[in-house]
């Protein structure tokens, strides 16, 4: 509230302050109102007569810290990654990054990109190795996911400033289609990461990286530039890997109203593919690998994968905004390339188109935000040629130009009191899918052509509700669809059995789910409850192991209905604070994942395969105000159904590991060493669903790493 000042009677006095200062003692209120970095305002009362003059100090917000402000205000479960803080360690692929961010499951392979990754149990089927699916991916919110899923090479941390992650109808803001919702990616700019930055990590297995980037501003204009390599030998044999990455991010003011910004990402990477081992082998010894593969001379050629995305806006004024983006995917991959039984050579191109329209009004006094937006990702040239590998002969061909998925969202935010918000959406969602079988060495004596088209049209509504029971504690619930469409090429998979498009139906869930989150004493943290009823699920199995004159068959097909439920739970806690500054802070994340199906007539009410029920991390760790930090962690998982009929499991296991590091004032420079199991556990760190081993112990477990040591040097100049 403003006040009006009241002048001292010492005129005197104040015709000797400085035209600056009389400038402040017109501006200041009766309160000096000081802003802190945590958003808390203080007010203190002034004085009837000025001395001197009064500094008013305030810090700015990071660019993280504003994203997580923004996601406190979805009615929903949702969380941001600072990308600092993961680079306090090892940062190798996404399990690093989301190793405690709730509900979200990310497991490496072998340790290329190449990492199974699901959240609320969307694509937990599919085995790592394949594109992502169940989840869409964006890049400061421009669509990397297309008709085809999502190729993981892009998925590296190397220029990523902060990590959104939006559990399920959550990711509403950015179109996703999905379960599992969206995880957002925001690249570091020229005022997000400014000067010269080198980063260096060294560790077991051969792991080596290195990063440089440099980046500038000026008052309309700002660069970012970024180059990084990285290598590794591999824990288990034939799993090395290797990739060289490009990132850069280009803004410009043209006037005050419009601004625009280039986004490119350019990745090379060949790894070899870890295959899958029986539990008696992976207890006997994790560094083998399946013999079928090296044989086969199973790897992954990505010769170099382009994404270049574009975003303008234009600001009508401070009410309503307009948002175009624009992406060209360009990302061929050779599978198997040597191999003597059926390399592939994938030709894929996407284009997605984006429009967002931003408006506040005043609904019947109350405050509304309302969105419109349109995306549409369209497969332009997409195809797989499978060859034999003795003979070079051609097998099969397969195009899936055309296939398209378009989003039309309309949403609104509306403030009905002081401390609750209600939000409404309803997408309209047509998937197309456009597949030609145009050769095959075999004739289709399916009852499916082999050009198969299908459009379909779905509607997706959601509301969700948000109350502040004070202002550091928010209570939400919302109610949801998904519409998960199958991918392209899971309609006529690229192997030379599958010589026909097979009639697969998009999966759609209806979810409920209510939570809390804020922060009370020396707590904070999140804790999010969900069910989802979900019809025609696509689940993947692999229906015919591998041999030695032909590679493993996966089929993906609709499930009866099943649902999937759980709780995602994070909580930090600052236990102990020394009077030096000096402090030990506790974090914690636990996962509750219960798939299972609903009254199917053949595997009843059977939990579905691939992930465990139940996740727990935890981390103590000492920060210093010097800049010096350690701690030591563990996660916890329980065994995993490998198969369908659930007569076979992986066990559960616990693995423990430790950190220490030490950062100069200002980020000049920092350090750190990262240690990973440290009790050197075998364990199956990802699962690759069978459909009914009988009991029997069977080839369907990822290897997680051994005991390993890593270090990382990085400095700004």
């Amino acid at each position: 509230m403003k006040k009006k000042m009241k002048l001292s009677p010492h005129s005197g006095q104040l015709a000797q302050i400085s035209m600056q200062h009389r400038a402040m003692v017109r501006a200041l209120s009766a309160s000096a109102v000081l802003f802190m970095a945590s958003g808390e305002v203080l007010a203190q009362e002034s004085t009837t007569q000025v001395e001197s003059a009064v500094v008013v100090k305030a810090k700015a917000l990071s660019t993280a810290q504003k994203a997580k402000a923004k996601v406190e205000a979805i009615s929903g479960g949702a969380g941001v990654i600072d990308n600092a803080q993961v680079e306090r360690g090892r940062s190798a692929t996404l399990e690093d990054v989301t190793a405690f961010e709730p509900g979200v499951y990310a497991q490496a392979a072998g340790g290329s990109d190449a990492i199974k990754i699901s959240i609320r149990g969307s694509g937990a089927n599919t085995s790592p190795g394949y594109f992502r699916e169940g989840t869409a991916f964006l890049f400061d919110g421009l669509a990397l996911t297309g008709p085809g899923g999502t190729p993981y090479e892009l998925l590296e941390m190397a220029g990523v400033n902060y990590t959104e992650v939006l559990r399920g109808a959550n990711a509403f803001e950015y179109g996703a289609l999905s379960l599992g919702g969206a995880i957002n990616f925001a690249t570091h700019t020229g005022r997000t990461s400014p000067g010269n930055y080198a980063r260096v990590e060294a560790g077991s297995f051969g792991w080596l990286k290195q990063q440089i980037s440099t980046g500038g501003a000026t008052d309309n204009a700002d660069y970012y530039v970024s180059l990084s390599n990285s290598s590794r030998e591999g824990f288990q044999n034939w799993t090395e890997t290797r990739a060289t990455g490009l990132v850069g991010n280009f803004g410009y003011r043209i006037n005050p109203k419009l601004e625009t910004r280039l986004i490119i990402r350019h990745r090379s990477e060949f790894h070899e593919n870890a295959a899958t081992l029986t539990l008696a082998q992976l207890n006997a010894n994790p560094r083998q690998t399946n013999p079928l593969n090296v044989a086969q001379r199973s790897d992954s050629t990505k010769n170099g994968s382009t994404w270049i995305g574009s975003k303008t806006t234009y600001t009508f004024d401070d009410a309503s905004k307009l948002e175009f983006g624009l992406v060209y995917h360009d990302y061929p991959q050779v599978l198997s390339k040597d191999s003597t039984v059926n390399p592939n050579y994938w030709t894929w191109r996407d284009v997605n188109a984006s429009l967002r329209y931003k408006r506040s009004d005043q609904w019947f006094g109350l405050q509304s935000d309302s969105s419109v937006s349109l995306t549409r990702s369209q497969h332009i040239d997409s195809s797989v040629k499978t060859y034999n590998g003795v003979t070079k002969q051609l097998l099969k061909y397969a195009d899936y130009t055309g296939s398209s998925d378009t989003v039309l969202a309309v949403g609104n935010e509306l403030q009905l009191s002081d401390r609750a918000v209600l939000s409404t959406g309803l997408s309209a969602v047509h998937i197309s899918r456009d597949i030609d079988v145009g050769f095959s060495d075999r004739p289709n004596t399916s009852p499916f052509p082999n050009h198969y088209i299908y459009n379909n049209l779905n509607l997706a509504p959601r509301v969700g509700l948000r109350y502040s029971v004070d202002p550091d504690i928010q209570v939400f619930g919302n109610v949801s669809r998904s519409i998960d469409p199958p991918s392209s090429w899971s309609s006529s998979g690229s192997g030379v059995v599958n010589n026909y498009a097979k009639t697969l139906t998009e999966q759609k869930a209806n979810t409920f789910e209510v939570g809390v989150r804020g922060k009370a004493g020396i707590f904070s943290g999140s804790l999010a409850l969900y069910r989802s009823y979900i019809r025609s699920e696509l689940l993947n199995v692999e229906i015919i192991p591998a041999s030695r004159g032909a590679a493993a068959v996966t089929s993906t097909a609709n499930a009866s209905p099943t649902i999937h439920q759980g709780i995602e739970a994070g909580l930090d806690a600052r236990v102990w604070k020394g009077a030096g500054g000096g402090t030990v802070v506790l974090r914690q994340a636990y996962t509750l994942n219960d798939f299972h199906y609903r009254n199917d007539p053949l595997f009843r009410s059977n939990e579905l395969p691939g992930l465990p029920k139940h996740v727990y991390q935890a981390e103590v760790q000492y920060q210093d105000p010097t800049g010096f930090y350690a701690g030591v962690n563990l996660r916890a998982a329980s065994r995993t159904a490998v198969d369908y009929a659930n007569s076979f499991y992986a066990p559960g296991y616990t693995i423990f590991g430790a950190k220490l590091g030490y950062e100069a004032p200002g980020n000049k420079w920092s350090a750190f060493l990262d240690l990973k199991n440290l009790t050197n556990k075998a364990y199956a760190t990802a699962i690759s669903p069978l459909y009914n081993t009988g009991g029997r112990d069977a080839a369907g477990l990822y290897v997680g790493d051994g005991f390993g040591a890593f270090a990382g040097v990085s400095v700004r100049f």
